[in-house]
């Protein structure tokens, strides 16, 4: 379905991307993975086509979408859903008329059928009666998931996801990676995540994509991503089990 071939981005004279190659199969949750700065959102920015790689070939449902033109992007768009990190709802409306938005830019639907969409869309993400709430009502996990409501309002076959579990604890960031899975499994969508939490990239994924300094170092179903001896890769669950301890240790002080 998704296929980078040969891929380069570069911002002036620093490159940050290079040489991206890889396999995105229909149906498949990829995770991508890697500190700040690796390149990694230029990876995802690149795939829903907000920038244009500097040399290389993305292949989307069989078309190249690098040389294509704004008008072209915008068709090929109308198949993508995307979950920003921080929401990027809109403060001044509500939340039904944030996933309505797209649908009264973008297509010809009647407004009886775009509230039914609304109202099925909020349902299938967990949240029903909130139609008429504000963003500034709402917790930092509904949010999300108004926002994932938005992404699957044309349903699409692909959801993009840019750190959704960011600002979130670990409880509702675990409750948001299980709506990932559920979304995956219900609306048969490519899911491409893209996050800097291992725990996270290794409950809803079936391969992870690792960036590291621009290139990809690694890219495997989950179980031989966690068995991979690069010590680059392995820092990134040291990270992780140092967190767990740090976390653990202060719970263990509050009781």
């Amino acid at each position: 379905m998704i296929a980078l071939k040969h891929v380069n981005k570069n911002f002036g004279e620093k490159a940050a991307l290079k040489d991206i190659s890889l396999t995105i199969e229909d149906g498949e949750t990829i995770a991508i993975i890697g500190g700040s700065g690796s390149g990694k959102s230029t990876l995802l920015r690149l795939l829903v086509g907000l920038i244009r790689p500097t040399s290389g070939e993305i292949w989307i449902d069989g078309q190249d979408i690098a040389p294509m033109s704004e008008a072209e992007l915008d068709q090929v768009r109308l198949s993508m859903g995307m979950v920003f990190q921080y929401s990027a709802l809109f403060d001044s409306m509500t939340v039904g008329d944030n996933v309505a938005f797209g649908l009264r830019e973008h297509t010809k639907k009647s407004e009886a059928e775009i509230q039914q969409i609304v109202k099925e869309k909020l349902h299938q993400v967990g949240l029903e009666g909130v139609e008429d709430l504000m963003p500034n009502e709402l917790s930092g996990g509904m949010k999300k998931r108004v926002g994932l409501a938005r992404a699957i309002a044309f349903e699409p076959r692909t959801i993009f996801y840019d750190e959704p579990s960011s600002g979130l604890d670990p409880l509702t960031t675990e409750k948001i990676d299980e709506l990932i899975i559920e979304m995956q499994k219900e609306l048969q969508v490519t899911s491409i995540v893209v996050t800097h939490d291992m725990a996270s990239a290794c409950r809803i994924a079936d391969r992870i994509a690792m960036i590291y300094e621009g290139e990809l170092i690694a890219f495997a179903p989950v179980k031989e991503f966690q068995a991979l001896k690069d010590p680059r890769v392995q820092a990134f669950f040291h990270t992780l089990r140092m967190e767990r301890d740090t976390d653990r240790k202060g719970k263990e002080g509050i009781l």
